[in-house]
């Protein structure tokens, strides 16, 4: 919400959202954030690949940015002679990622409100003044 100030609201920044980590906020990436927080033992390269619907140079090239921002760790192993290839949030990881659902909620919820008012105002209205003209 916006800051009041004495009688004056300070509309200043009002959604500009600095907790939408631009990390996390890209689609690929929230996609791998998404699928890992309801996994907290981690998922294995091949289904994180399912679930996410990337190539295998995409998801890791996102992997690698999420690695290297610590909000993911990736583990090597064995299934039996199979190289896996485990990923799994860090603990650091889910609480940014719970950090950034609180923000996105909170645009959800400005949004919602910001309609209900336009929608009781007069000034609801989608009508530009005059001398504006569409492109």
């Amino acid at each position: 919400m916006p800051k009041k100030t004495g009688n004056e609201t300070e509309n200043e920044g009002r959604f500009a959202y600095e907790g939408l980590d631009r990390v996390m906020h890209e689609k690929g990436r929230l996609a791998i954030m998404t699928s890992l927080v309801t996994h907290p033992g981690g998922l294995i390269f091949n289904e994180l690949k399912r679930l996410t619907s990337m190539t295998d140079g995409n998801l890791s090239r996102h992997l690698e940015t999420l690695k290297d921002a610590e909000l993911i760790e990736i583990w090597k192993g064995f299934e039996g002679r199979r190289p896996q290839t485990l990923c799994r949030l860090t603990p650091e990881g889910r609480k940014k990622f719970s950090q950034y659902l609180a923000e996105l909620e909170q645009v959800i919820q400005d949004a919602r409100e910001r309609e209900a008012e336009l929608k009781k105002s007069a000034k609801g209205s989608t009508k530009l003044p005059p001398g504006w003209v569409p492109v």
